[in-house]
């Protein structure tokens, strides 16, 4: 029991974590039919922004709780800024082309942007552990859980629940629903297909920043933490359906109970775990669990 509840909690932490890494990847798939590969870009400039303002705001001897609102609030900033220069700078000028072109051009960016990485921050690792040694834990049974992670669960379902619920019962997202279900239609009817572009594609940018806001306490920020997290966002939303944000909270908690049981039982397979499963799942569902239905156009 000590073990499959060990499992179970490590499973949901992570599955946090790559809930809030592959949300706003699916998104700007959904809505733009765009494989960007950016998205690890956006997680690293989260967690480098996040560290820098952990140091300005800790080394002055601050409010621990004010400081994780201002690691997030600056990596959202960032992640607003980048967000705006891509989208306006580069990809509308690339709208309706081939998708290979597409992801070639993100893919280029991705290798800009680390690049600009080094300039910034240079090679050196960053660390922004205060939040997570400021929340504590809490012991149930022979277990001791960070405060931090259970945190981390909680603002991953606050985020699925409110994400369910704008693009459910809010005008904007009955618009992206439209869109992303017949963007054609949806300009023909007079929807400003563009600005809708613009803001799904700063959205995505801002929660991948989020995403590596809140993990920067939790591990070094380095060099290639965002190559690492983009494969992983792939194979999440690939599982759940590229374009689904259902899709992406199962897969993440498929991806992320597989692999803690990996850890605790098999720790060998760990890396080779998350492959299977998508490789199994996609045997079945070719588009992902949560596939959107494709209209047939004649």
């Amino acid at each position: 029991m000590l073990t499959a509840f060990a499992i179970f909690s490590d499973g949901l932490v992570y599955a946090a974590y790559l809930f809030l890494v592959a949300v706003g990847l699916t998104l700007i798939f959904g809505v733009m039919k765009i494989l960007n590969v950016t998205h690890g870009s956006f997680y690293a400039f989260g967690a480098y922004g996040a560290a820098t303002a952990a140091g300005v705001w800790y080394d002055r001897g601050l409010n621990d709780a004010g400081g994780l609102l201002f690691m997030v609030a600056f990596a959202m900033l960032i992640g607003l800024v980048i967000g705006i220069v891509l989208e306006r700078g580069i990809l509308r000028f690339v709208y309706g082309r081939d998708e290979v072109v597409v992801v070639l051009v993100t893919y280029a960016v991705f290798l800009i942007l680390e690049d600009v990485l080094v300039l910034v921050w240079g090679a050196r690792s960053f660390t922004a552990y205060q939040p997570m040694i400021a929340a504590g834990s809490i012991d149930i049974g022979d277990l001791t859980l960070s405060n931090y992670d259970i945190g981390l669960v909680v603002l991953a379902g606050a985020l699925a629940a409110f994400c369910y619920w704008a693009l459910k019962y809010t005008r904007y997202g009955r618009l992206l629903t439209v869109v992303i279900f017949d963007r054609e239609t949806a300009a023909a009817f007079g929807i400003n297909v563009r600005v809708l572009y613009t803001v799904t594609f700063i959205i995505g940018a801002m929660l991948g920043a989020l995403g590596g806001a809140m993990m920067a306490p939790k591990i070094s920020v380095t060099l290639g933490i965002g190559v690492e997290v983009i494969v992983l966002a792939f194979a999440v939303v690939a599982i759940g359906g590229m374009g689904s944000i259902e899709g992406a909270l199962i897969g993440a908690l498929i991806v992320g109970i597989a692999r803690a049981a990996s850890v605790h039982l098999v720790p060998q397979l760990e890396l080779f775990v998350i492959y299977a499963v998508m490789a199994l799942v996609l045997g079945f569902r070719p588009y992902g669990l949560f596939s959107q239905v494709q209209p047939r156009k004649i």
